[in-house]
């Protein structure tokens, strides 16, 4: 990876938008709509849990989100499912450690396309930089109910590591961020947080995500909680 596509995916990390219908108190359309307003830098459409589309329900909401974020000029990208990644020609596509490895996905996708591999280990992130990530999404940071699949809390420690470790990879944080704990993340060495709940389920979907992209900037700036109930 070029040094000036690493550093356009660093930048698009920053605050990390993830959702699917699941995730939403109002329809999908209108908090991303809300969310991209209030500044987020990239969208990944994650349709998992319990109630969640499938088939063409689920292709039609990708499409859907997918049109909002080509209107804003936000980069769209498909949590796992390969297949609809490619159907609807998304920017890109982030995958887990059961799912394939980046090699055969850039085989699927083409070689212009984001991957972002999620990591758990220094060992699991070496590999992924083998098999070509661009990005990796490092965690589960914090104890989070917006993945019933989620792994052991990790902390801040892998982050630490992995930059210890010299891998200068983009990173992002994920699992259970909030705007009380986003500022330790990035001082961890993440280039940016992934975010569902806190956005997803704000009372105000623009301004929680305007106040994260704020508080990344000026990490005093934590005026958030009045913003759920």
């Amino acid at each position: 990876m070029s040094t000036n596509h690493n550093e356009s995916v660093r930048s698009l990390l920053k605050v990390y938008f993830i959702m699917g219908s699941v995730n939403c108190r109002k329809d999908p359309r209108e908090v991303l709509t809300e969310a991209i307003a209030g500044g987020i830098t990239l969208f990944q459409f994650r349709e998992k849990g319990v109630g969640s589309l499938v088939g063409k329900a689920k292709l039609t909401l990708a499409r859907e989100l997918q049109q909002i974020c080509q209107k804003y000029h936000i980069p769209f990208i498909v949590n796992d499912d390969i297949d609809l990644a490619i159907a609807v020609n998304a920017d890109g596509v982030h995958v887990g450690q059961e799912d394939e490895p980046a090699s055969s996905i850039r085989e699927r996708i083409g070689s212009h396309k984001i991957i972002g591999v999620s990591a758990h280990t220094l060992e699991e992130a070496q590999q992924a930089i083998k098999d070509g990530a661009h990005y990796l999404g490092v965690g589960p940071i914090f104890p989070t109910r917006s993945k019933d699949d989620a792994r052991e809390v990790l902390g801040t420690t892998l982050l630490h590591e992995l930059r210890q470790q010299g891998i200068s990879i983009p990173l992002v944080g994920i699992g259970g961020i909030s705007i009380d704990n986003a500022a330790s993340v990035i001082a961890a060495g993440a280039d940016g947080v992934s975010v569902i709940s806190a956005i997803a389920s704000s009372n105000s979907i623009k301004e929680a995500a305007a106040v994260f992209v704020s508080s990344l900037n000026n990490p005093s700036n934590k005026n958030i909680r009045s913003l759920y109930s």
